[in-house]
């Protein structure tokens, strides 16, 4: 794999700033951005109000753990346009979530907003390696989701030459590499791994593609899965993070030179991590749930907004900005079977560590006598593989869990394609579990 590691003239003066610099702007950006939720989004006044709080109440950034939370709920009950703290003809733009569970949360932009965005992600896209004039294939879907519109502002303000292909039609995907040479591609790890099945279905060597770095994001991954893409294709696999409610992506991301975590943009988004059931502040490197609050944003300020995505906080490396481990989970993903604590990363950790299998795979959970059950339905990597051997593997996977996480699953090897690909975020949980 090629050394990708940006030149240190390059960076943002602000990315190797002394944390005392760092600080102080947030402070500044922080006094402002909870004045203007305050005095312009009439949820923010009532919560801050009931809370016994005003903005002029911070004076250091730890008086931030005085002020209200903000979850998914607060946004759904202001649908549409509730939260927004400018004037809707002042918006530059709207992005919704799909609403498949729920009322959607829609978020809005200003021009500055839009502005402010392009340049964090073209500063995500430099940290994995991309420089002006390189070409980028953004597979990340277009259209309300805020993936692939986010990554073709940075592309853009970065001066990469992008192709817009969007999510499926999977062989076109493998074509256009094929044919335009890009140098990167933004795509989600579970779709990846479907174009990754397509050049084998083609008889075409990944290894041997353009590509030096894939930008994966949207849903958890591990490394494993990362050491699986990175040899697969013979390039680098970095982790980008981003939710629409406190940006889209690029809201921080894995430097390609030390792949040891992802830089939070910390002079536009000031992180905690809490414990995910009192609320509290956790401890120094102590995993908890992410919240987020912008110091930036105009159009929809967001304070102390809780992701649900399980991390921890670690000090800056390849950048002076601190950084937050890979996402192991979301605590509303959090499987609970028999007492025990399962997240599907740790399901994916053990497939990997699997011979004989495919990294694909759905949990099934049923409830068939009072009793929760799981099933992992996954698939054989080989298609020359015959039913003793799929059943071996099955039984090694099985085993692996068991000693791994302390749970007794069944386990279904099915043929290669038996597992129902994704184009965008996987589905890894399929809940079949009914009340008795």
């Amino acid at each position: 794999m090629k050394d990708l590691t940006p030149t240190p003239k390059a960076l943002d003066p602000i990315e190797i700033a002394s944390r005392d610099e760092i600080a102080s702007l947030q402070t500044d950006r922080l006094k402002w951005s909870l004045r203007h939720a305050y005095d312009n989004v009439p949820f923010y006044k009532q919560s801050f109000d009931d809370a016994g709080v005003q903005p002029d109440d911070l004076k250091t950034l730890s008086d931030l753990a005085r002020f209200p939370f903000t979850v998914k709920t607060d946004l759904r009950a202001h649908y549409p346009f509730g939260m927004f703290a400018v004037p809707r003809e002042q918006l530059a733009r709207i992005h919704a979530s799909s609403g498949t569970t729920g009322q959607p949360t829609v978020v809005g932009y200003t021009t500055r907003d839009l502005e402010n965005w392009g340049s964090l992600v073209a500063r995500s896209l430099r940290a994995a390696g991309l420089k002006p004039g390189d070409l980028l294939h953004n597979a990340y879907g277009y259209g309300l989701f805020t993936g692939g519109l986010g990554i073709h502002l940075g592309a853009d303000a970065l001066g990469l030459t992008t192709v817009p292909v969007s999510g499926g039609m999977t062989p076109r995907q493998v074509r256009l590499i094929e044919d335009f040479r890009p140098n990167g591609i933004t795509v989600t790890p579970s779709y990846a791994l479907s174009i990754l099945d397509e050049y084998a279905a083609q008889g075409v060597d990944p290894r041997a593609s353009s590509l030096d770095v894939g930008i994966f994001g949207a849903e958890p991954w591990t490394n494993a899965m990362r050491v699986e893409i990175e040899q697969a294709f013979d390039m680098h696999a970095v982790d980008i993070y981003g939710l629409s409610e406190v940006m889209g992506p690029g809201v921080s991301m894995e430097c390609v030179e030390t792949k040891d975590g992802l830089h939070i943009w910390e002079d536009h988004f000031f992180p905690e991590v809490i414990n995910p059931e009192t609320g509290a502040l956790v401890g120094e490197d102590e995993q908890g749930e992410l919240v987020f609050t912008s110091l930036t944003k105009e159009a929809f300020p967001i304070i102390r907004y809780r992701t649900r995505d399980l991390t921890r906080l670690l000090p800056g490396t390849a950048r002076s900005m601190r950084r937050m481990e890979k996402v192991t989970g979301r605590s509303d993903d959090m499987i609970i079977l028999r007492g025990v604590n399962v997240f599907p990363t740790q399901i994916e950790e053990a497939l990997m560590a699997t011979p004989g299998l495919a990294p694909h795979f759905q949990i099934e959970l049923t409830r068939p006598d009072r009793m929760d059950k799981m099933r992992i339905l996954c698939e054989a990597a080989d298609p020359a593989l015959n039913t003793e051997d799929c059943a071996a593997s099955g039984k090694a996977l099985a085993a692996k869990i068991k000693q791994t996480i302390g749970i007794s699953v069944a386990v279904e090897v099915g043929r290669c394609g038996s597992v129902a690909r994704s184009q965008g975020k996987a589905v890894r949980i399929l809940d079949n579990r009914k009340e008795v």
